[in-house]
């Protein structure tokens, strides 16, 4: 047999053995490629499974963060909100339900204050799209004040719902934590909040009031007079609408609180109106004496304002 003929009969051979070759090829290609693709998606669903999983995880962080944020967080707001003249000391519980001691100071570096005995209680829970704050505090509060909360495009609205018209009552010494110059005054008797309700409502900026309240200083005294009693006095605050006569603001402005101080009884007369709007306050006033105890209040009447005889002329704004 030649050559030729050997190549001819040996080449079903060759290609019955090519083409294993090429089907075990095929098929390695196949399960290769099978393999890599379930790698793939196993990876693809290990990567969703933890991108979920991180997903859940700073959600409930967010949650908790959310529902047992520290009584903290609260009172460095309030502070920062009031520039550091109220305060929330010894803060304890959480933004939603929490204690803390109500403190007066003189602001950032000032080293006058004065803390409220006991301790101020409040909770706030989400009431349809608004948040009410309930507060009490036994020492002063007329049993449970609420608040309505409810935020805006560009603003918020504040609603106070007194359950009673009397909100509560505070010892007038604790004023003389806000510094001068109520330190040098230091006041005594009881400072009284008399309200049926009133509104502030806050809109890109602007302050709008509306409603009344009443604080009445009674058994008034400072240690500026030999006298015992100085009197009790009312101080009478109305929501006034921009523009109205006498509010002392333009049209489209913030609405001014106008306010009325009068004498309900006692030695030391005092009178006067203003109004306190666009972060201005103006005041035109009067305190005066009965000849008789015009000495016991001489040192009170040349701190109040200026003097004019018997009477001393208080000018503010």
């Amino acid at each position: 047999m030649n050559r030729f003929t050997a190549s001819r009969l040996g080449l079903p051979a060759l290609r019955r053995k090519g083409l294993r070759r090429a089907a075990h090829s095929m098929v390695g290609a196949s399960r290769f490629a099978d393999s890599t693709h379930a790698e793939l998606a196993w990876g693809r669903a290990r990567a969703g499974s933890l991108r979920w999983s991180l997903a859940g995880a700073l959600t409930g962080v967010l949650i908790a963060l959310v529902c047992f944020a520290p009584a903290a967080w609260l009172a460095s707001a309030v502070s920062a909100a009031t520039q550091q003249r109220f305060m929330l000391a010894d803060a304890r519980g959480t933004v939603w339900s929490g204690s803390a001691v109500a403190v007066l100071t003189g602001g950032a570096g000032s080293r006058d204050a004065s803390a409220l005995p006991g301790r101020l209680v409040w909770s706030m829970r989400p009431q349809g799209l608004a948040l009410q704050v309930r507060l009490s505090q036994a020492c002063c509060l007329n049993g449970e004040v609420t608040m309505a909360l409810k935020p805006g495009l560009a603003g918020f609205t504040a609603v106070l719902q007194p359950q009673t018209a009397t909100v509560g009552q505070w010892p007038a010494a604790w004023l003389s934590g806000l510094g001068t110059p109520w330190n040098t005054i230091q006041l005594g008797g009881v400072v009284r909040v008399l309200s049926s309700g009133m509104t502030f409502e806050s809109a890109q900026g602007i302050w709008h009031i509306s409603g009344g309240m009443d604080l009445e200083l009674m058994g008034a005294s400072s240690r500026l007079s030999t006298l015992d009693t100085l009197g009790s006095y009312r101080l009478s605050l109305r929501g006034a609408p921009a523009g109205a006569p006498g509010a002392g603001v333009a049209p489209g402005s913030a609405s001014a609180v106008q306010f009325t101080l009068s004498t309900l009884e006692g030695t030391l007369q005092l009178s006067g109106s203003g109004t306190w709007g666009a972060g201005r306050l103006h005041f035109q006033g009067e305190a005066r004496s009965s000849d008789a105890d015009d000495s016991a209040l001489t040192n009170l009447l040349n701190i109040l304002g200026r003097r004019e005889g018997a009477r001393s002329v208080i000018s503010i704004g």
